[in-house]
């Protein structure tokens, strides 16, 4: 894919592998069945080259959310394996991860519920530094400071005394953008860090990480259930169903080509600024997302796809493969 000028860095070095991931929550046991588990996520396949992005779409409950977790060690993976640089991570230990916190941070989703409403902002950015023995508390002072100055939040004096109730909502997001860069990270998990934004501050937020991100060389997970706004700011997008992973490709390769019929249904979706187009029909995907305690033999799509075939698609598990350059596709019938 032709990198824009203000686009992300490319690179080719890969920083994150995931080989055969699966993230099981067990459920218990009843009267009426033996324990069970929900498979929030089952068997992903998936790398991350530095300075690069790429976003993780689909519905709610598909799974992204868990997986972006899991890359961080936030919850233990059941089966599979997480390689950082080379560096089997899958197992660690708690005692053995300051490493990897300081390479690896996380963007949350709430900028409301992210900080602690106790913390000065200094403190909140402070605390970081303190838990790794990052500086003396002088040094701490300009760290601080310097890291509000690049997200934007000037003069940095003034900022680091307030409290997190005396920021608006993009404010916040800006500070906990900060919090995660402190550490100078080269990868950083960002779970939908805008859909509680309001639409006006969107923009300026994905424009900021995408600097942050040219700057330092930082690779990028973005978790969305926006396409567009994953569109905007990746250079992948692999698209998640069910826990598993249906379509991944450059992005425009699979804004131009969707292979896969979950795809095509989401870019179906997808607003038309053409005026033309206004009485145009689209097709809505039918049916209900399935249970991960119970999911359906074969493709899990293949209940609500407009094209599956019986006897195939509701027998056999299709296979992750490549069908054009870098476009992988989990489909009996994408040709």
């Amino acid at each position: 894919m032709e990198q824009q000028e203000s686009g992300p860095i490319r690179a080719t070095e890969t920083i994150l592998r995931l080989e055969g991931l699966r993230v099981w929550f067990p459920i218990g046991r009843s009267w009426f069945r033996d324990e069970a588990h929900v498979g929030a996520v089952d068997g992903v396949t998936l790398d991350l080259n530095k300075g690069e992005t790429v976003a993780l779409v689909g519905e709610s409950g598909c799974g992204k959310t868990t997986l972006g977790r899991a890359i961080l060690l936030l919850i233990q993976p059941t089966a599979g394996r997480i390689v950082y640089e080379g560096r089997d991570v899958t197992h660690l230990r708690e005692k053995d991860l300051g490493w990897l916190r300081r390479k690896a941070q996380m963007v949350q989703q709430d900028p409301y519920s992210s900080l602690n409403p106790a913390f000065t902002i200094f403190r909140s950015l402070e605390e970081p530094l303190a838990i790794h023995g990052i500086a003396d508390s002088t040094s701490r002072v300009e760290l601080v400071h310097k890291a509000l100055e690049e997200v934007r939040l000037t003069p940095p004096e003034q900022f680091a005394r307030k409290f997190p109730h005396m920021l608006s909502g993009g404010q916040r997001q800006r500070v906990a953008v900060a919090r995660a860069m402190i550490l100078n990270p080269e990868l950083i998990v960002a779970d939908e860090p805008v859909s509680m934004l309001d639409a006006s501050v969107r923009i300026s937020i994905l424009n900021l990480l995408r600097d942050i991100q040219r700057k330092h060389g930082i690779a990028f997970v973005y978790i969305t259930h926006d396409l567009a706004t994953a569109k905007y700011f990746s250079e992948r997008i692999a698209i998640m169903y069910a826990g598993k992973v249906a379509e991944v490709a450059p992005v425009e390769s699979l804004m131009k080509e969707p292979l896969h019929p979950y795809t095509r249904a989401l870019m179906d979706a997808l607003p038309d600024p053409d005026p033309s187009n206004r009485f145009r029909e689209r097709s809505a995907v039918p049916g209900e997302p399935p249970s991960l305690v119970e999911p359906p033999p074969g493709c899990r799509f293949h209940p609500r796809c407009p094209i599956a075939k019986a006897g195939w698609c509701d027998v056999e598990e299709p296979e992750l493969r490549e069908l054009r350059p870098n476009h992988f596709v989990a489909c009996h019938l994408a040709a």
